[in-house]
């Protein structure tokens, strides 16, 4: 009889956590710099006032998405942790109903009733609070919240994106300054939806399509706003 084969499998879901956070802050980064930045150009304004407005904004929104990375994520741990407090408190208060409250869980997925006590008493007896977390709470390790990853993973990526479309608008000639910042954040925003889709394990395709369309349609209509406050002013 020939060896069984390991079996391997690679899951990425446990990437959530920051992952999220990293995509969310540097397209973030993309659009709204470059959508500043075309907006500044659109006025009329000159090379230095539109490049002192990417470098404010890239600053300024970096140091807003850690903060209101750090705050929601918070508020979501702050739920978790009171989630966890209820449930040690119950399982010393009445250990069989939680027990029986375990027990029943794997019932409802289809073990039979003397296997679902044993299971439920073999995983008790190892860590009751892990078992309960996990199966009564949906809360594993892995995928409880993370302020200060969340947090600093949001800024890095935040000010990745955005040193781009200030760089693009400083290098380029004056008469090309639109069209090449317009062609750079494209091209970041098309690598930054297939690096999130292969990371993710979603369709690559549609992900680039995606953070494309979307990021077009915002420099589009803040360009046209641009263009109309800068001749009404």
């Amino acid at each position: 009889m020939s060896p069984r084969r390991k079996h391997a499998e690679t899951h990425l879901s446990y990437r959530s956590g920051w992952l999220r956070a990293a995509i969310l802050g540097a397209n973030d980064g993309i659009v709204s710099t470059a959508s500043l930045v075309l907006g500044v150009a659109a006025s009329g304004a000159g090379g230095a006032a539109i490049v002192t407005a990417g470098v404010a904004g890239l600053a300024a929104g970096a140091l807003s998405m850690a903060a209101g990375e750090y705050v929601s994520v918070s508020s979501q741990r702050d739920s978790e942790q009171a989630d966890l407090r209820l449930e040690r408190r119950e399982l010393r208060s009445d250990p069989e109903g939680e027990l029986l409250e375990l027990a029943g869980i794997y019932e409802r997925r289809g073990l039979a009733p003397e296997l679902a006590a044993q299971v439920a008493a073999a995983l008790t007896e190892r860590d009751a609070l892990e078992a309960h977390a996990r199966e009564e709470l949906g809360l594993s390790e892995e995928r409880r919240a993370r302020p200060f990853q969340a947090a600093w993973a949001s800024a890095l990526s935040f000010s990745a994106g955005a040193i781009l479309p200030v760089i693009a608008v400083a290098a380029a000639p004056a008469a090309l300054r639109a069209g090449v910042c317009v062609t750079v954040t494209i091209v970041a925003l098309a690598i930054l939806g297939w690096t999130g889709a292969r990371l993710g394990g979603g369709s690559r395709l549609n992900a680039t399509a995606r953070v494309v369309a979307w990021g077009a349609v915002a420099m589009a209509i803040t360009s046209g706003i641009g263009a109309i406050v800068g001749a009404a002013v």
